[in-house]
């Protein structure tokens, strides 16, 4: 369980990072693991005309890129279900005139797996799903 531990640790810094990203770049954050049902969204934003969903995705830059491809590659068929059930639940619950808008944020990280302004590329996939 450690290495589950380190794992949520790091994705946590990950969205931190993300979240930072979006405030720097306009978006005003709304929520953060934002849950409807068993569902989750890592954040929700959102600029003048978008409100977004964004789900945070980071992977070292290792053999870990050739082996498992870029970081919205986990970002499965279930997980955009869920990404999208979630975006729902939201927008059934909180009224907005905003066109809502699916993203994902890509993080690549250095080998030893810390995540900081130097030494971490972003990568801001917007619409990442064409929905």
């Amino acid at each position: 369980m450690i290495n589950g531990n380190k794992n949520k640790v790091r994705g946590d810094e990950a969205e931190e990072f993300a979240a930072k990203y979006l405030s720097k770049s306009g978006y005003k954050i709304i929520e953060r693991n934002y849950r409807f049902g068993r569902n989750e969204t890592d954040i929700i934003a959102e600029d003048d005309t978008y409100i977004i969903f964004v789900e945070v995705k980071a992977r070292r830059r290792t053999e870990s890129l050739s082996r498992f491809g870029r970081p919205a590659a986990a970002v499965t068929y279930d997980k955009r279900q869920r990404l999208l059930s979630s975006a729902r639940g939201y927008l059934s619950t909180h009224v907005t005139s905003k066109r809502p808008r699916l993203d994902v944020i890509e993080l690549y990280i250095n080998t030893d797996g810390t995540i900081s302004k130097g030494n971490t590329e972003i990568k801001h996939i917007k619409n990442a799903f064409g929905a």
